[in-house]
């Protein structure tokens, strides 16, 4: 989602990208007949939308199997008519790196100046105030102001017009304002599917189908596993700049072991049981690795040393806090490798240590080669590198703890059908929407620069969550496509998940990645031109192996 995040976000409709920096405030019975019903409980609200505007939700209804139902529907708001604009944009300075930026929203002062700059150039400016969504670690009211020109019913209207505005100095963008959160959408396309523990007989499981450090697309690991339905997980490393692509930049659990670690405390979908238990909860996790009296803890699983995906981990610069999108960096870390990383191992300056299945040491020196099978290798930077030279003789045995807890102090035990995917953030919290966008790095109350498209405007997103029946909900809103659907923002994710009986939910990876895939084939309308995106992981509903 910068990736993944919703990393487009929105270039190919215009709307110009958001700065990245962050912070933080802290098949059994066959098919059903498909039927077309209005299923009024499942429809969402709109936050700061017009409440005079009446939505018209139609859905159809495929049973895939007993316990296993998909749901398709379209979320029309008949009365909102929305077009083209320009955004005169308020210049910024990220507050994580210091580089100078832009953001979409400023403040009072600015907007006056700005607006009263464009009358004198013979514009006619509008000044609208943006409110803070209903996050809950954010602030409430206002958050800033926003300056537009002109209302245009084509793109190509609106980028002449922009054009002019940028000669007379100004920095634009050209914005469709049917992503705003102050108007509903015209149109919404949904896909969800209601999985029941106690009825269905087939499992669930989160992967990375053998490898994580490749890209596949949700819908082709769906046709090699046969699964019934899936979606795509959490957030991965999508530029060779920031580690090796398709590994995870979060916590990610496969077949009861570890693929990667948290970045913070941050939300995970947890299928405990091959999915016959399942909840969601804010996890973090902790790796040492002990040689006799001797211990270091290892901060990161499958991924380069030195380079942290979405940061979150201790040591790492410039912030140990998540930040979404945000490649942070550290001179002093030990990465372990698993047999589930497929790929070369990196080299560069450090020491390796090679383990066989036992955890004796096999070899150490420079860095390279693959996992031996059945085995694992260490690779140390800065003092980890010292640690492994002092404490790994060959011979001689490693041992690595893993620890994953909750936010209450529980410890999450993985056996070898248990699975978890992690992305951010928490939509859903005991029946209430609950999102904590500061505190996983999504936003920042600080710098308005940061994450506004990602998660202030309408964007494609894939949803998870679990009713109070324990049934899972899996959920895909289609979005950048104008006049056709245009997502949610996060509040309207949460509303969404939610009204659908959600009592936990969480946001997984979005924007390009957003994919649901029923019996292998892609149902929903993804959002790069170039079609469905090759991602890290999914969830994969499979059917009974009998």
């Amino acid at each position: 989602m910068d990736h993944n995040a919703l990393d487009e976000a929105v270039d190919d409709k215009g709307l110009g990208r958001s700065a990245r920096g962050t912070a933080r405030v802290r098949a059994g019975l066959g098919v059903a007949a498909v039927l077309a019903v209005a299923v009024p409980s499942l429809m969402p609200t709109v936050a700061q939308a017009d409440p005079a505007s009446r939505a018209a939700t139609t859905w159809s209804t495929e049973t895939l199997a007993p316990g296993l139902e998909v749901r398709t529907g379209t979320i029309r708001h008949a009365d909102v008519t929305h077009t083209w604009t320009v955004t005169v944009q308020s210049p910024a300075v990220s507050r994580l790196t210091g580089a100078a930026t832009w953001s979409e929203v400023g403040t009072r002062s600015w907007a006056d100046a700005t607006a009263r700059q464009l009358r004198d150039a013979d514009l006619q400016p509008r000044v609208e105030s943006v409110r803070w969504p209903a996050y809950s670690d954010t602030p409430h009211g206002t958050m800033g102001l926003r300056v537009r020109i002109g209302s245009f019913s084509t793109q190509a209207a609106a980028q002449s017009a922009a054009a002019a505005i940028t000669s007379a100095g100004f920095h634009t963008a050209v914005a469709w304002t049917g992503y705003d959160i102050q108007q509903p959408a015209d149109r919404e396309n949904v896909h969800v599917a209601v999985i029941d523990p106690r009825v269905f007989n087939g499992s669930i499981e989160g992967t990375h189908d053998g490898n994580v450090a490749q890209r596949e697309t949700t819908s082709s690991v769906a046709a090699r596993l046969r699964s019934l339905v899936a979606v795509n997980g959490g957030f991965f490393v999508t530029s060779n700049a920031d580690g090796v692509q398709g590994t995870m930049s979060g916590l990610g659990a496969y077949d009861g072991q570890l693929g990667s670690m948290a970045v913070g405390s941050r939300a995970a979908l947890i299928l405990g049981d091959g999915g016959r238990h399942i909840r969601v909860a804010d996890l973090t996790t902790t790796v040492t690795a002990r040689a006799g009296h001797s211990s270091y803890r290892i901060q990161g699983i499958n991924r380069v040393p030195g380079l942290v995906r979405d940061c979150g981990r201790p040591g790492a610069s410039p912030s140990d806090l998540p930040w979404q999108d945000v490649t942070c960096r550290s001179t002093d870390d030990l990465v372990q490798f698993t047999t589930g990383f497929g790929a070369e191992l990196p080299t560069g300056p450090g020491v390796q240590a090679v383990l066989d299945a036992s955890g004796r040491v096999i070899s150490v020196g420079a860095r390279g080669g693959r996992v031996p099978a059945g085995g694992r290798v260490l690779q140390g930077i800065g003092g980890a590198a010292d640690w492994l030279t002092a404490n790994a003789e060959v011979g001689s045995r490693v041992r690595v703890d893993e620890v994953i807890r909750d936010t209450s102090g529980r410890r999450v035990e993985l056996d070898g059908d248990d699975s978890v995917v992690s992305a951010a953030p928490t939509l859903v919290k005991n029946g209430r929407v609950d999102i904590d966008a500061a505190a996983e790095g999504v936003v920042d109350p600080q710098d308005l620069s940061f994450g506004y498209a990602w998660a202030n405007t309408r964007q494609p997103r894939t949803m998870a969550g679990v009713d109070r029946k324990g049934r899972l909900i899996l959920a895909t809103v289609d979005g950048r496509q104008t006049g056709g659907s245009e997502g949610f923002t996060l509040q309207e994710a949460a509303q969404f998940m939610r009204s659908l009986g959600a009592v936990q939910a969480l946001n997984l990876d979005g924007g390009g990645s957003t994919a649901m895939a029923v019996r292998g084939t892609l149902v929903n309308n993804p959002s790069d031109a170039t079609g469905e995106r090759a991602v890290g992981d999914t969830v994969q509903v499979l059917p009974d192996a009998d």
